[in-house]
């Protein structure tokens, strides 16, 4: 019972951190912005998980998987960090966070189309809902609000090729272990952003520089540790039921925090992004919704936990 609540803890914890990282971004931004930001949350989360590594049982890569390992870095960590807050300087932190959601959507198109797993129709109108009410969002804030939210939902896609790719070092490696050597190798990556994030360092007001260390410790680092602890004694379907509540602690965060209100067409293009993806969802689990994850090879957003279960996209 004990374990159980603990659990349920950590999940609600793991909630409430990724979504708090879409307006944390937005405070971020002032002082650091695009390029400095992606580059001080990257290596703040990467000091901090080499720090834990040895406390959690963290492995020494093969070098024959170093290659899959930095495409990993290059999608899932460096391209998703620059994309998502160069979009969120002009769409809202809420906003964001349902245009990401959508990322599964990617994972399950790859899938099909290079691992040859079954596209049912549960899956393709589920992607066809989701993508629908992203493209909704994106076109409905005028020219420059559009170009911004394209960034963003670009940043889900590159997220979906993160897990994609993920999926071979899943066989070998715990999906803590695969976060870990994904984000060194993105913050490897990004080292020419350094210079950036130093002059944020000596010129940004205190609550942007707050705000990095909060992203790159707690929803980049923690939020990993976290998951992992959760996943692996919950079911899919409580595991994934619980994140699709992530975009509406983020709306209430940024509501809270930064005082943004969404528009009804990011209302409206969100509520259909959610169902879309819940569609994609139940049309995974068809097969045995009351599975723990360490048990259901067919998710579509493969990123197994220290327990050998998997997570879906994390902010």
């Amino acid at each position: 019972m004990k374990r159980t609540l603990k659990a349920t803890v950590a999940l609600a914890v793991t909630v409430v951190l990724w979504a708090s990282a879409f307006p944390a971004i937005k405070v971020g931004l002032d002082g650091y912005g695009v390029a400095g930001l992606s580059f001080a949350r990257l290596a703040v989360a990467s000091a901090v998980l080499l720090l834990a590594a040895p406390l959690l049982g963290v492995r020494r890569p093969r070098a024959a998987d170093l290659p899959l390992i930095a495409v990993c870095g290059l999608a899932g960590m460096s391209a998703y960090q620059v994309l998502l807050n160069w979009g969120e300087v002009h769409v809202p932190a809420g906003t964001a966070s349902l245009l990401v959601s959508v990322a599964p959507v990617f994972s399950v198109l790859l899938a099909t189309a290079f691992l040859g797993e079954r596209l049912t129709t549960a899956k393709v109108a589920g992607s066809a809902v989701a993508l629908g009410g992203s493209a909704l969002i994106a076109i409905g804030g005028g020219l420059g609000y559009s170009g911004a939210a394209w960034a963003v939902l670009a940043a889900a896609a590159v997220q979906g090729v993160y897990h994609f790719g993920s999926k071979p070092l899943l066989k070998r490696y715990t999906g803590l272990e695969v976060a870990c050597y994904a984000m060194w190798a993105g913050t490897l990556f990004l080292l020419p952003l350094a210079p950036a994030a130093l002059r944020g360092v000596e010129a940004a007001p205190p609550g942007a520089t707050l705000a990095v260390v909060f992203l790159g410790v707690l929803p980049s680092a923690a939020g990993f540790v976290a998951w992992g602890y959760a996943v692996a004694r919950h079911t899919i379907a409580v595991a994934t039921g619980a994140l699709y509540l992530v975009p509406a602690v983020a709306l209430l965060v940024a509501f809270v925090w930064l005082g943004e209100t969404p528009t009804w067409v990011d209302a409206a293009g969100g509520a259909l992004s959610i169902a879309g993806v819940v569609l994609l969802s139940l049309g995974s689990l068809s097969r045995g919704p009351g599975r723990t994850a360490a048990a259901a090879p067919d998710r579509p957003e493969p990123v197994r936990s220290a327990g050998g279960s998997r997570r879906v996209p994390s902010p």
